[in-house]
Protein backbone atom coordinates (compact mmCIF):
# COMPACT_ATOMS: atom_id res chain seq x y z
CA UNK A 1 0.00 0.00 0.00
CA UNK A 2 2.76 2.37 1.13
CA UNK A 3 4.61 1.61 -2.46
CA UNK A 4 1.37 2.25 -4.41
CA UNK A 5 0.55 4.89 -2.84
CA UNK A 6 4.33 6.96 -3.22
CA UNK A 7 4.27 5.75 -6.99
CA UNK A 8 0.68 7.71 -7.53
CA UNK A 9 2.38 10.72 -5.63
CA UNK A 10 5.61 11.00 -7.77
CA UNK A 11 3.80 10.31 -10.96
CA UNK A 12 1.17 12.86 -10.57
CA UNK A 13 3.83 15.57 -8.93
CA UNK A 14 6.17 14.84 -12.44
CA UNK A 15 3.48 15.20 -14.34
CA UNK A 16 -0.24 16.46 -12.89
CA UNK A 17 -3.20 16.09 -15.62
CA UNK A 18 -3.03 19.26 -16.80
CA UNK A 19 -6.89 19.94 -16.95
CA UNK A 20 -6.92 20.02 -12.91
CA UNK A 21 -4.54 22.87 -13.21
CA UNK A 22 -6.53 25.34 -14.64
CA UNK A 23 -6.38 29.15 -13.57
CA UNK A 24 -9.93 28.82 -11.34
CA UNK A 25 -9.96 33.10 -11.10
CA UNK A 26 -11.42 32.92 -14.55
CA UNK A 27 -14.19 30.74 -13.90
CA UNK A 28 -15.68 33.14 -10.15
CA UNK A 29 -19.14 34.36 -10.57
CA UNK A 30 -19.01 38.00 -8.78
CA UNK A 31 -22.69 37.25 -8.32
CA UNK A 32 -22.34 34.31 -6.18
CA UNK A 33 -23.19 35.26 -2.66
CA UNK A 34 -20.78 33.20 -1.04
CA UNK A 35 -17.59 34.16 -2.94
CA UNK A 36 -14.57 34.92 -0.51
CA UNK A 37 -12.76 37.84 -1.75
CA UNK A 38 -9.43 36.55 -0.83
CA UNK A 39 -6.87 39.23 1.54
CA UNK A 40 -3.88 38.43 0.19
CA UNK A 41 -2.27 37.81 3.38
CA UNK A 42 0.91 35.03 2.26
CA UNK A 43 3.75 34.61 4.82
CA UNK A 44 5.90 33.63 2.08
CA UNK A 45 6.02 32.45 -1.68
CA UNK A 46 3.50 29.45 -2.19
CA UNK A 47 5.26 25.94 -2.54
CA UNK A 48 5.44 25.02 -6.02
CA UNK A 49 3.21 22.26 -5.26
CA UNK A 50 0.42 24.26 -4.32
CA UNK A 51 -0.68 24.40 -7.70
CA UNK A 52 -0.16 20.61 -9.14
CA UNK A 53 -3.16 19.75 -7.73
CA UNK A 54 -4.53 15.90 -7.61
CA UNK A 55 -6.11 14.12 -5.13
CA UNK A 56 -5.21 11.31 -2.71
CA UNK A 57 -8.39 10.90 -0.77
CA UNK A 58 -11.95 10.47 -2.06
CA UNK A 59 -14.32 10.81 0.99
CA UNK A 60 -17.33 9.37 -0.49
CA UNK A 61 -20.67 9.35 1.37
CA UNK A 62 -23.13 7.15 -0.29
CA UNK A 63 -25.99 8.61 2.20
CA UNK A 64 -26.38 10.91 4.95
CA UNK A 65 -28.76 8.42 7.20
CA UNK A 66 -27.37 7.89 10.53
CA UNK A 67 -28.73 5.76 13.43
CA UNK A 68 -27.25 8.49 16.00
CA UNK A 69 -27.25 12.29 16.63
CA UNK A 70 -23.70 12.72 17.40
CA UNK A 71 -22.90 16.06 18.59
CA UNK A 72 -20.16 17.01 16.98
CA UNK A 73 -21.87 15.65 14.01
CA UNK A 74 -22.89 18.62 11.14
CA UNK A 75 -23.54 16.15 8.23
CA UNK A 76 -26.96 15.27 9.73
CA UNK A 77 -27.67 18.78 10.37
CA UNK A 78 -26.00 19.88 7.30
CA UNK A 79 -28.08 17.53 4.58
CA UNK A 80 -31.41 17.00 6.50
CA UNK A 81 -33.47 18.29 4.01
CA UNK A 82 -31.91 15.21 1.84
CA UNK A 83 -31.10 12.57 4.23
CA UNK A 84 -33.57 10.19 3.01
CA UNK A 85 -31.63 10.38 -0.25
CA UNK A 86 -29.15 7.35 -1.36
CA UNK A 87 -26.20 7.40 -4.02
CA UNK A 88 -26.39 4.27 -6.75
CA UNK A 89 -23.88 1.51 -7.09
CA UNK A 90 -22.96 3.03 -10.67
CA UNK A 91 -22.41 6.85 -9.45
CA UNK A 92 -20.16 5.85 -5.93
CA UNK A 93 -18.03 3.99 -9.05
CA UNK A 94 -18.52 7.01 -11.37
CA UNK A 95 -17.25 9.15 -8.61
CA UNK A 96 -14.33 6.76 -7.74
CA UNK A 97 -12.36 6.26 -11.15
CA UNK A 98 -13.54 10.09 -12.44
CA UNK A 99 -11.65 10.74 -9.19
CA UNK A 100 -8.55 8.56 -9.57
CA UNK A 101 -7.67 8.83 -5.63
CA UNK A 102 -5.85 5.78 -4.27
CA UNK A 103 -7.64 5.80 -1.30
CA UNK A 104 -11.20 6.08 -0.82
CA UNK A 105 -12.58 6.76 2.73
CA UNK A 106 -16.71 5.60 3.10
CA UNK A 107 -18.21 7.81 5.27
CA UNK A 108 -21.68 9.47 5.95
CA UNK A 109 -24.23 9.46 7.57
CA UNK A 110 -23.81 5.57 8.88
CA UNK A 111 -22.25 3.15 5.88
CA UNK A 112 -23.50 0.02 7.41
CA UNK A 113 -27.50 1.73 6.44
CA UNK A 114 -26.22 1.93 2.37
CA UNK A 115 -27.69 -1.04 0.72
CA UNK A 116 -25.40 -1.77 -1.64
CA UNK A 117 -22.09 -1.20 0.60
CA UNK A 118 -21.00 -4.98 -0.13
CA UNK A 119 -21.01 -4.88 -3.63
CA UNK A 120 -19.53 -1.59 -3.32
CA UNK A 121 -16.13 -2.70 -1.17
CA UNK A 122 -15.89 -5.93 -4.04
CA UNK A 123 -15.56 -3.47 -6.68
CA UNK A 124 -13.03 -1.09 -4.97
CA UNK A 125 -11.46 -4.33 -3.54
CA UNK A 126 -11.08 -5.25 -7.60
CA UNK A 127 -10.16 -1.62 -8.24
CA UNK A 128 -6.84 -2.21 -5.90
CA UNK A 129 -8.10 0.93 -3.99
CA UNK A 130 -7.29 1.52 -0.20
CA UNK A 131 -10.63 1.55 2.04
CA UNK A 132 -11.34 3.04 4.79
CA UNK A 133 -15.00 2.20 6.07
CA UNK A 134 -15.59 5.38 8.85
CA UNK A 135 -18.30 4.03 10.81
CA UNK A 136 -19.87 4.02 15.02
CA UNK A 137 -19.83 0.46 14.81
CA UNK A 138 -22.69 -0.75 16.15
CA UNK A 139 -23.99 -2.69 12.51
CA UNK A 140 -20.35 -4.25 12.72
CA UNK A 141 -21.62 -7.63 14.26
CA UNK A 142 -24.39 -7.73 12.41
CA UNK A 143 -23.29 -7.30 9.28
CA UNK A 144 -19.32 -8.87 9.00
CA UNK A 145 -20.14 -11.85 7.18
CA UNK A 146 -21.13 -10.13 4.08
CA UNK A 147 -17.73 -8.70 3.70
CA UNK A 148 -14.60 -10.55 2.92
CA UNK A 149 -10.85 -9.28 4.14
CA UNK A 150 -8.51 -7.74 2.81
CA UNK A 151 -5.08 -6.28 3.41
CA UNK A 152 -6.29 -2.78 1.58
CA UNK A 153 -9.43 -2.81 3.75
CA UNK A 154 -10.15 -0.82 6.92
CA UNK A 155 -13.13 -0.67 9.31
CA UNK A 156 -12.50 2.68 10.93
CA UNK A 157 -14.37 2.95 14.70
CA UNK A 158 -15.21 6.34 15.83
CA UNK A 159 -14.12 6.45 19.42
CA UNK A 160 -14.45 9.28 20.98
CA UNK A 161 -13.51 8.56 24.87
CA UNK A 162 -14.46 5.91 26.96
CA UNK A 163 -17.95 4.41 27.51
CA UNK A 164 -19.64 7.17 29.84
CA UNK A 165 -17.97 10.09 27.44
CA UNK A 166 -18.59 8.54 24.42
CA UNK A 167 -22.03 7.56 25.10
CA UNK A 168 -22.95 11.28 26.12
CA UNK A 169 -20.95 12.48 22.88
CA UNK A 170 -23.00 10.19 20.53
CA UNK A 171 -25.83 10.64 22.49
CA UNK A 172 -27.35 7.07 23.27
CA UNK A 173 -26.12 4.87 25.51
CA UNK A 174 -24.76 1.94 25.03
CA UNK A 175 -22.59 2.32 22.05
CA UNK A 176 -19.36 1.99 23.06
CA UNK A 177 -20.01 -1.49 24.86
CA UNK A 178 -21.53 -2.06 20.92
CA UNK A 179 -19.16 -0.55 19.17
CA UNK A 180 -16.31 -2.55 21.24
CA UNK A 181 -17.86 -5.56 20.50
CA UNK A 182 -17.77 -4.60 17.23
CA UNK A 183 -14.04 -4.69 16.81
CA UNK A 184 -13.78 -7.91 18.78
CA UNK A 185 -15.69 -9.73 16.31
CA UNK A 186 -14.35 -8.30 13.14
CA UNK A 187 -10.80 -8.66 14.36
CA UNK A 188 -11.40 -12.39 15.37
CA UNK A 189 -13.37 -12.45 11.09
CA UNK A 190 -9.44 -11.52 10.25
CA UNK A 191 -10.45 -7.57 9.01
CA UNK A 192 -7.95 -4.83 9.83
CA UNK A 193 -9.67 -2.32 12.42
CA UNK A 194 -8.28 1.02 13.19
CA UNK A 195 -10.21 3.60 15.37
CA UNK A 196 -10.81 7.61 14.61
CA UNK A 197 -11.12 9.87 17.95
CA UNK A 198 -12.17 13.84 17.27
CA UNK A 199 -10.56 15.87 20.43
CA UNK A 200 -12.87 18.71 21.82
CA UNK A 201 -11.82 21.10 23.88
CA UNK A 202 -13.55 19.19 26.91
CA UNK A 203 -11.24 16.06 25.92
CA UNK A 204 -9.26 15.02 28.71
CA UNK A 205 -5.83 13.37 26.95
CA UNK A 206 -5.52 10.93 29.87
CA UNK A 207 -8.58 9.11 29.12
CA UNK A 208 -7.61 8.84 25.48
CA UNK A 209 -4.60 7.44 26.66
CA UNK A 210 -6.71 5.05 29.04
CA UNK A 211 -9.04 4.21 25.46
CA UNK A 212 -5.93 3.55 23.43
CA UNK A 213 -4.46 1.43 25.83
CA UNK A 214 -8.02 -0.58 26.79
CA UNK A 215 -8.22 -1.41 23.16
CA UNK A 216 -4.67 -2.79 23.11
CA UNK A 217 -5.47 -6.34 23.85
CA UNK A 218 -7.95 -6.59 20.96
CA UNK A 219 -5.49 -6.21 18.16
CA UNK A 220 -6.53 -3.27 16.84
CA UNK A 221 -4.36 -1.81 13.90
CA UNK A 222 -3.93 1.79 14.96
CA UNK A 223 -5.24 4.98 16.19
CA UNK A 224 -6.38 8.24 14.25
CA UNK A 225 -6.79 11.65 16.05
CA UNK A 226 -7.81 15.01 15.00
CA UNK A 227 -9.02 18.12 16.41
CA UNK A 228 -13.05 18.59 16.04
CA UNK A 229 -13.87 21.60 13.71
CA UNK A 230 -16.62 23.52 13.66
CA UNK A 231 -19.40 23.38 11.69
CA UNK A 232 -21.70 25.92 11.25
CA UNK A 233 -24.65 23.40 11.10
CA UNK A 234 -23.52 22.62 14.95
CA UNK A 235 -24.68 25.18 17.65
CA UNK A 236 -22.52 23.79 20.63
CA UNK A 237 -19.85 26.26 19.68
CA UNK A 238 -18.05 25.84 23.12
CA UNK A 239 -17.16 22.00 22.72
CA UNK A 240 -14.49 23.55 19.80
CA UNK A 241 -11.52 24.84 19.80
CA UNK A 242 -9.30 28.13 19.08
CA UNK A 243 -6.05 27.16 16.62
CA UNK A 244 -4.04 28.47 20.11
CA UNK A 245 -6.73 25.47 21.83
CA UNK A 246 -5.76 22.95 19.40
CA UNK A 247 -2.04 23.09 20.09
CA UNK A 248 -2.19 22.87 23.64
CA UNK A 249 -4.33 19.84 23.55
CA UNK A 250 -1.76 18.29 20.91
CA UNK A 251 0.89 19.39 23.37
CA UNK A 252 -0.34 17.07 25.70
CA UNK A 253 -0.89 14.16 23.27
CA UNK A 254 2.92 14.00 22.40
CA UNK A 255 3.39 12.69 26.17
CA UNK A 256 1.25 9.17 25.32
CA UNK A 257 1.45 9.00 21.36
CA UNK A 258 5.10 7.54 21.26
CA UNK A 259 2.90 4.76 23.85
CA UNK A 260 0.41 3.85 20.86
CA UNK A 261 0.30 3.16 17.23
CA UNK A 262 -0.81 6.08 16.44
CA UNK A 263 -2.27 6.46 12.55
CA UNK A 264 -1.89 10.30 11.68
CA UNK A 265 1.67 11.28 10.68
CA UNK A 266 4.15 12.47 12.71
CA UNK A 267 4.31 15.78 10.78
CA UNK A 268 0.57 16.34 11.07
CA UNK A 269 1.23 15.93 14.57
CA UNK A 270 3.83 18.45 15.00
CA UNK A 271 1.80 21.17 12.99
CA UNK A 272 -1.19 20.48 15.50
CA UNK A 273 1.20 21.53 18.31
CA UNK A 274 2.16 24.36 16.66
CA UNK A 275 5.87 23.18 15.67
CA UNK A 276 5.14 23.08 11.98
CA UNK A 277 3.52 25.43 9.25
CA UNK A 278 1.44 23.94 6.75
CA UNK A 279 -0.74 25.66 3.43
CA UNK A 280 -4.26 23.82 3.46
CA UNK A 281 -4.78 21.57 0.29
CA UNK A 282 -8.21 20.57 0.76
CA UNK A 283 -7.97 19.56 -2.97
CA UNK A 284 -6.13 16.61 -1.91
CA UNK A 285 -9.69 15.32 -0.30
CA UNK A 286 -12.89 15.32 -2.57
CA UNK A 287 -16.14 14.57 -1.22
CA UNK A 288 -18.48 13.51 -3.24
CA UNK A 289 -21.96 12.75 -1.94
CA UNK A 290 -25.87 13.16 -3.06
CA UNK A 291 -25.78 16.51 -4.06
CA UNK A 292 -22.21 16.06 -6.03
CA UNK A 293 -18.96 17.24 -5.07
CA UNK A 294 -18.84 19.27 -2.40
CA UNK A 295 -16.68 22.58 -3.04
CA UNK A 296 -14.31 23.63 -1.59
CA UNK A 297 -13.68 20.63 1.28
CA UNK A 298 -15.13 18.43 3.37
CA UNK A 299 -16.20 20.71 5.88
CA UNK A 300 -17.52 23.90 4.16
CA UNK A 301 -20.15 24.08 1.67
CA UNK A 302 -20.25 27.21 -0.68
CA UNK A 303 -21.43 25.01 -3.86
CA UNK A 304 -22.19 21.34 -5.22
CA UNK A 305 -20.24 20.39 -8.53
CA UNK A 306 -21.30 18.04 -11.29
CA UNK A 307 -18.06 16.43 -12.34
CA UNK A 308 -14.71 16.01 -10.25
CA UNK A 309 -12.97 18.27 -13.04
CA UNK A 310 -15.62 21.09 -12.47
CA UNK A 311 -14.65 21.29 -8.47
CA UNK A 312 -10.76 21.46 -9.25
CA UNK A 313 -11.39 24.12 -12.06
CA UNK A 314 -14.43 25.99 -10.60
CA UNK A 315 -13.05 26.61 -6.99
CA UNK A 316 -10.97 29.60 -6.31
CA UNK A 317 -8.23 27.90 -3.71
CA UNK A 318 -6.46 30.61 -3.05
CA UNK A 319 -9.56 32.16 -1.24
CA UNK A 320 -9.52 29.83 1.47
CA UNK A 321 -7.28 28.86 4.03
CA UNK A 322 -5.76 30.45 7.06
CA UNK A 323 -5.36 34.15 6.41
CA UNK A 324 -8.12 34.07 3.77
CA UNK A 325 -11.14 32.88 4.67
CA UNK A 326 -12.49 33.44 8.83
CA UNK A 327 -14.23 30.32 8.36
CA UNK A 328 -10.48 28.66 7.96
CA UNK A 329 -9.35 30.63 10.32
CA UNK A 330 -9.32 27.72 13.38
CA UNK A 331 -9.52 24.55 10.97
CA UNK A 332 -6.32 21.98 11.60
CA UNK A 333 -8.39 19.30 10.49
CA UNK A 334 -6.63 16.25 9.05
CA UNK A 335 -8.24 16.34 5.24
CA UNK A 336 -6.86 20.36 5.05
CA UNK A 337 -3.54 19.43 5.92
CA UNK A 338 -2.29 15.59 6.04
CA UNK A 339 -2.21 15.87 1.72
CA UNK A 340 0.25 18.89 2.60
CA UNK A 341 2.55 16.23 4.60
CA UNK A 342 2.68 13.55 1.66
CA UNK A 343 3.16 15.77 -0.77
CA UNK A 344 6.73 17.15 1.20
CA UNK A 345 5.31 20.92 1.50
CA UNK A 346 7.38 22.79 3.99
CA UNK A 347 9.24 19.51 4.66
CA UNK A 348 12.81 20.12 6.99
CA UNK A 349 15.72 17.76 6.93
CA UNK A 350 14.88 14.21 8.32
CA UNK A 351 11.21 14.24 7.68
CA UNK A 352 11.70 11.42 5.11
CA UNK A 353 13.19 9.10 7.16
CA UNK A 354 10.46 9.76 10.41
CA UNK A 355 7.73 9.38 7.68
CA UNK A 356 9.46 5.86 6.83
CA UNK A 357 9.81 4.94 10.57
CA UNK A 358 6.35 5.80 11.03
CA UNK A 359 5.20 4.01 8.09
CA UNK A 360 7.04 0.86 8.98
CA UNK A 361 6.37 0.54 12.68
Amino acid sequence: MTAGLAGYIAKNKWRPRPEWQVDNHAHIDSANPFRIISSGAKSRKPHPMINKRFPLVLMLEPLHACNLTCTGCGRIREYESTISQTLTLEQCLKAVDECGAPIVSICGGEPFLYPHLPALIRELVARNKTIYLCTNGMFIRKKIKDYTPSEKFFINVHLDGMEKNHDIAVEREGVFKEAVEGIKAAKAAGFKVCTNTTIYRETNMDEIDELFTFLKPFGVDGHMVAPAYGYSAVNERDIFMTRDDVHEKFREFEKISHKHRVNTTPVYLDFLRGERDLPCTAWGTPTYNTKGWKGPCYLITDAHHQTFEELMTRTDWESYGHGNDPRCEHCLMHCGFEPSVSLGINSKFGDGFRMLSWMLG
